[in-house]
């Protein structure tokens, strides 16, 4: 644990008598909690967050208040993990790429092309997946962390400094990445050259060269201004960036029934809510970067024809998980196929 997460700590227990934050019981009682996100003021996590402590707060007549935390405000990427497993804070917004070494079965959203192309419908199935729901949260719950809901923040677009239409364009090329092995993979397998680095060293790095591409949801492109140092911007519809609302597994169960009830039923809420708003930003941002002629970008939309070349690169990276990841023989996944093809037909 580093030193900002034990003083964090220390304070927290100290200022609710040890309890992680949560004063449970009582007439009168308030509760105290910090909500941390992997995206700052204005973007789709931290709005989610903003209104998701708004609906608390309401319905418990100002008794539950939660402090959210914006990307850097406690950490990296990296330490917000840490600091939710530890109970020094009790819900964070995080992505299945940065707990990959973990929970090797989250690796499952780094598959390109496994999800359908309507963000509706891959909306749908992240509500309602056995999979995903019941059986890759109890693989997270084994390290203190449990996911009470995945969402969607928009299809996954690449940003490059090169045109890219097609996977040879990718070759040598040194893409950004997470730090999940299944997204390493993914990008070798258009023989890219994948380079895991936090966003907050992102756009230094592109405007350098460090690294030639990386991939986002178009808000996240946008608001981060990736685009401003990116010369092209390719509509791949590759993947889904899916986030996911967590808390830590011990301070959740500790609720009185109460609490947790109004806890599931907001999460449940905001399901809806938090579709609107990433459609929201994507669109408003995709005509944006449209029109910004100080800063032109050069946008290409693939083919379905060009995609299909991307997919067939794409699939023998599911064998690489179910062989070399997945701790379940692929189980996970198996399942979510099924899933998504019952909700397809």
């Amino acid at each position: 644990m580093n030193a900002a997460v034990v003083v964090l700590l220390s304070l927290i227990l100290s200022a609710c008598g040890g309890n992680g934050g949560d004063s449970t019981g009582g007439e009168g009682q308030t509760y105290n909690w910090k909500f941390v996100t992997e995206e700052v003021d204005g973007q789709v996590q931290y709005e989610y967050a903003e209104e998701f402590a708004k609906r608390m707060n309401e319905k418990s007549d100002g008794a539950v208040n939660i402090d959210v935390y914006e990307f850097g405000g406690l950490g990296s990427e990296t330490d917000q993990v840490e600091q939710l497993q530890n109970g020094a804070v009790e819900l964070a917004i995080m992505s299945p790429g940065f707990t990959g070494n973990m929970v090797k079965e989250g690796q499952i959203f780094a598959l390109h092309f496994l999800f359908p192309d309507s963000a509706e419908k891959t909306q749908e199935i992240l509500n309602t997946s056995e999979a995903l729901n019941t059986d890759l949260r109890k693989k997270y719950e084994e390290h203190s962390i449990s996911p009470l809901a995945y969402w969607t923040e928009g299809a996954m677009q690449w940003t490059s400094s090169k045109e890219i239409t097609e996977p040879a364009d990718f070759n040598n090329f040194k893409m950004r990445t997470q730090t999940s092995p299944l997204i390493l993979e993914s990008y070798k397998a258009y023989n890219a050259d994948p380079t895991p680095m936090s966003w907050s060293e992102l756009y230094t790095a592109l405007d350098r060269g460090t690294v030639e591409g990386q991939e986002n949801p178009i808000f996240f492109i946008g608001d981060a201004s990736f685009y401003e140092v990116q010369d092209h911007m390719t509509i791949s519809n590759h993947n889904n960036y899916v986030a996911m609302t967590t808390v830590n597994t011990d301070w959740y169960n500790s609720l009185d029934e109460e609490m947790k009830s109004m806890v599931d039923e907001t999460v449940k809420e905001m399901q809806e809510w938090v579709f609107e708003e990433q459609k929201k930003q994507n669109e408003e941002w995709l005509e944006k970067i449209k029109n910004d002629e100080e800063n032109p970008t050069e946008i290409v939309e693939l083919t379905e024809e060009q995609r299909k070349m991307f997919q067939e690169k794409a699939l023998p990276v599911r064998d690489f998980y179910r062989n070399e990841v997945s701790t379940v023989d692929g189980e996970i996944l198996d399942k979510l196929q099924e899933e998504i093809k019952s909700a397809t037909e």
